[in-house]
């Protein structure tokens, strides 16, 4: 198979955690508890003795493929829609590394559970939030972004119309979704408890 296929078929297993993941956001929107409450279920499906080497491989793989494809037609690329299938490909490699290392690195070394809290102490430590609030907006709409764009490359039997419709019904869905999740981390949606723990992680940054 080529390499577009092979990454293809990654991204489709990849994606089945990703919907897990997502959804433990969506989830969450109703309350701190329910969030953490979902993720203690979904743990003991993805953080299994084999599941999550494998799952961590895929996404190596996953973000490598990804480049690699960008870098190989980045001088031929053209149109919005290959540009923005690209760029929001190029985030999401990114923000895997940080945000698999951060998560790795948080229950490893500091000894934290990565759970909501983790994620949304850096909404409620200034100035923190300024960064958080694009990083994790941006990566929710990215996601969709690229699933909108490799949908609207493969439903080539569509007219050019019901295509650019599946498109923009993805873009939609992916700021929706980032504002709202960005809203719950930061505590407007419902009140959020961030330990000191989770606190100190940022605080001792600014030291």
């Amino acid at each position: 198979m080529s390499l577009r296929q092979l990454h293809f078929f990654s991204a489709l297993a990849i994606g089945t955690f990703l919907l897990v993941h997502l959804g433990n956001h969506i989830v969450g929107l109703s309350g701190e508890d329910a969030h953490i409450a979902y993720m203690a279920y979904a743990r003991h499906f993805y953080r299994q003795a084999i599941v999550e080497p494998i799952l961590l491989m895929l996404l190596v793989w996953q973000v490598a493929s990804g480049l690699r494809l960008v870098a190989r037609s980045w001088s031929t690329r053209s149109g919005a829609v290959a540009w923005l299938q690209a760029l929001s490909g190029v985030y999401l490699a990114l923000f895997l590394c940080v945000h698999v290392g951060a998560v790795l690195t948080g229950r490893t070394m500091l000894g934290l559970d990565t759970d909501f809290r983790f994620a949304a102490a850096g909404f409620h430590v200034p100035p923190w939030q300024w960064f958080f609030a694009p990083y994790y907006f941006l990566a929710v709409f990215c996601l969709f972004a690229h699933v909108g764009c490799a949908i609207f490359w493969n439903i080539t039997a569509r007219s050019a119309q019901v295509r650019g419709a599946a498109l923009g019904f993805f873009l939609a869905t992916g700021v929706a979704a980032g504002t709202f999740i960005d809203l719950a981390l930061a505590g407007k949606l419902f009140p959020v408890d961030i330990p000191q723990p989770y606190r100190a992680t940022y605080t001792g940054l600014q030291r």
